[in-house]
């Protein structure tokens, strides 16, 4: 077995690894964050946002901002990497990301929703989520194109808000790198 290409990959490597990726990214990936209030959960969504190449998020209601002490704490640093938008009422937020072009697919369990490997994920998506507590506002709800959920088999009836929206934007670049 050859040691040298198990070892951690330099930061040098990890750019050159990145731009293979960059280029093989056409779609454009949006994010709404709807009354996440918790500066931890803001600051890991803001770091997997500027990892997965997200061109724009949207905060609505209570969102707090990246800009937080304890967000950029979790972001480190990674806040100057995404366009965002102050918090606006849920309406105006997605009025602004259909004026962008983009498609809003909800993160939610509901009972129309579909899984989130068999969601309309294709072309320039926003991904919404909403808040710790209580989920996606039924304006949102009702606002979305799309509602997905990612099924779970466990015994653990949803996932913190910040690993789901991890999840979900994995989930749209993979689809959109497996396609021929």
């Amino acid at each position: 077995m050859n040691t040298d290409a198990r070892r951690q990959l330099r930061p040098t490597d990890v750019k050159r690894l990145n731009r293979t990726w960059r280029r093989r990214t056409e779609d454009r990936l949006g994010l709404l964050i709807e009354s996440v209030t918790q500066p931890f959960n803001i600051g890991s969504i803001t770091r997997s946002a500027a990892a997965f190449g997200v061109d724009h998020v949207w905060l609505a209601g209570n969102a707090t901002p990246p800009t937080h002490p304890n967000a950029r704490k979790t972001a480190l640093g990674t806040e100057r990497l995404i366009a965002w938008e102050e918090p606006v009422p849920i309406a105006d937020a997605v009025r602004a990301a259909r004026e962008d072009g983009f498609r809003i697919v909800a993160i939610e369990l509901t009972g129309d929703a579909v899984p989130l490997h068999e969601a309309p994920l294709d072309g320039d998506v926003c991904l919404a989520v909403g808040g710790e507590d209580h989920g996606c506002s039924p304006a949102l709800l009702a606002a979305a194109d799309t509602v997905a959920y990612i099924p779970q088999i466990g015994r653990v009836g949803s996932l913190n808000v910040a690993v789901a929206t991890a999840i979900a934007l994995a989930e749209a670049r993979r689809r959109e790198w497996a396609r021929p």
